[in-house]
């Protein structure tokens, strides 16, 4: 039972998958970071407010905080920014000049020599002259 447990443990996707956790955390540190030291001053330079937590709609008693939700979603196009060109983009273009282009499938089709006219490989005549083709 054990010794089960151990080898699932030790499976490269899993071990990456618990990388990849820990430096989305990381990453998430930083990027909140940006968002509150950085976006959020020059947010309340230009408008005057600190940042979007102040944008609230009273709704009957209730408050909808639109603001918190706009600072998450800075948040989030932010990480997903970094993602797509600092990841995503390099991949697809290291993986392009990787691949290996593949080979052409031999033709099934030959050119009459009399008309020029695509006929199949195995036929003693063209169909469109009635030549004979060798």
């Amino acid at each position: 039972m054990l010794k089960g447990f151990r080898d699932f443990i030790l499976r490269g996707n899993v071990v990456d998958l618990a990388v990849a956790v820990i430096l989305g955390a990381a990453f998430n540190a930083i990027v909140t970071s940006l968002v509150s030291d950085v976006l959020n001053p020059l947010i309340a330079a230009t408008i005057g407010k600190p940042d979007f937590s102040s944008v609230i709609l009273h709704v009957g008693g209730g408050q909808i905080k639109v603001g918190n939700f706009l600072n998450a979603a800075v948040s989030f196009l932010i990480v997903a920014a970094v993602v797509y060109f600092a990841i995503v983009l390099p991949l697809n273009h290291l993986m392009a000049r990787l691949k290996k282009p593949a080979p052409e499938a031999p033709s099934s089709m030959k050119t009459c020599p009399e008309c020029l006219s695509e006929i199949p490989q195995a036929a003693k005549r063209c169909a469109h002259c009635a030549q004979p083709v060798a």
